[in-house]
């Protein structure tokens, strides 16, 4: 397999030891075609009580990145590089025994599809009650009553019946909180969710994202949010991720990314979203081309073969030279900080209103 060396990317600069620190991780899966480089030297960092939103098109590597912090990965198919620690704990290459006791205990993950994550020949009681009583030495009894506690708590009516009715007797957004109760029933101090509202109705999706919030407040849980919707972190997370193939091209609070972008692609982003203040007739603005195959990603910037201001950066930078991402607040792009600003202005400001 390819030698993996590191990049110069960085995480923002903290005062004391993050919480969850992710460095130069790099994730490598073998396959017929080749090598697929679904995670190409990223970095960031996650404070207790803070929300990491990690947003993208399909195939930028968010859920990847977030399965080789829990160890998800078929070690015999995947190669991981870098380090990833959970409180200084070192998770890359950990024994799967080690795992086992943080997964589900001090780390959880609510994944996308509720329905097929679950399984449907056991309730859905018995599914949230099985972790509490792994990590905890609970009874089946005391499991059950967690079991009930956790459905009440994210607001499943009737708890103590619903306790026995099995996943294909909720609804999709009954399903999704009862996901989200699995996932906090030992009160993880890391919750990863990925794609919490997929395939939900707008009102659920608030209801969901109000939900992590208040629990997350009753917890002091580090969240990351995976999305592909800048719009469902708004108002949701602290911090934003902005991923593509593989790598970080942005990062920032939200209130800075959504407010000032200062990549290509994340203007892309916002400029394809439709708002409810616009004319229903205004066009919107996909970003032009299709995301990069990672069997054979582009050199340099992987961004530029869709990029519309390469032509501003100047002969074939963009695609010889990888830009860096600075620690902090960094975009990784080799557009001047002047010329960001003005295209900004210029250019993508007055799309969105």
């Amino acid at each position: 397999m390819t030698t993996l060396t590191k990049t110069e990317d960085a995480a923002a600069p903290t005062g004391a030891d993050p919480f969850l620190s992710v460095r130069d991780l790099y994730v490598r899966f073998s396959t017929e075609d080749g090598i697929v480089k679904a995670v190409d030297g990223l970095s960031f960092d996650l404070e207790r009580g803070k929300t990491l939103g990690i947003v993208g098109e399909s195939g930028s590597g968010k859920s990847v990145t977030n399965l080789a912090v829990l160890g998800l990965h078929n070690p015999r198919a995947t190669e991981i590089k870098g380090e990833i620690l959970l409180e200084g704990q070192e998770l890359t290459g950990a024994r799967e025994k080690t795992l086992e006791k943080l997964r589900g205990n001090k780390m959880a993950m609510i994944f996308q599809d509720a329905l097929t994550a679950l399984s449907p020949y056991y309730t859905v009681g018995r599914q949230i009650a099985e972790p509490f009583m792994k990590h905890t030495g609970a009874s089946k009894r005391e499991g059950r009553q967690r079991a009930i506690e956790m459905l009440a708590k994210v607001g499943i009516p009737q708890p103590n019946l619903r306790v026995d009715d099995y996943p294909h007797q909720f609804s999709g957004g009954m399903r999704q909180r009862a996901m989200i109760a699995m996932a906090l029933v030992c009160n993880p101090a890391l919750l990863i969710a990925d794609e919490p509202t997929t395939a939900l109705d707008v009102t659920v999706q608030a209801q969901i994202l109000d939900l992590l919030k208040d629990l997350q407040q009753e917890f002091g849980s580090a969240i990351i949010l995976i999305t592909h919707d800048l719009g469902v972190v708004a108002n949701t997370a602290d911090d934003l991720l902005v991923m593509y193939a593989g790598r970080a091209v942005e990062r920032g609070t939200v209130k800075e990314i959504l407010t000032e972008p200062r990549h290509p692609y994340t203007w892309g982003l916002l400029s394809s979203m439709p708002r409810l203040t616009s004319d229903v007739t205004e066009l919107l603005h996909p970003i032009p081309g299709t995301p990069p195959s990672l069997l054979s990603p582009p050199t340099g910037c992987p961004f530029h073969p869709r990029c519309t201001f390469k032509a501003e950066v100047g002969g074939t930078r963009c695609a010889d030279e990888r830009p860096p991402l600075a620690p902090g607040r960094a975009s990784a792009c080799h557009l001047t900080a002047e010329q960001k600003q003005t295209f900004f202005i210029e250019q993508i400001k007055p799309r969105l209103g």
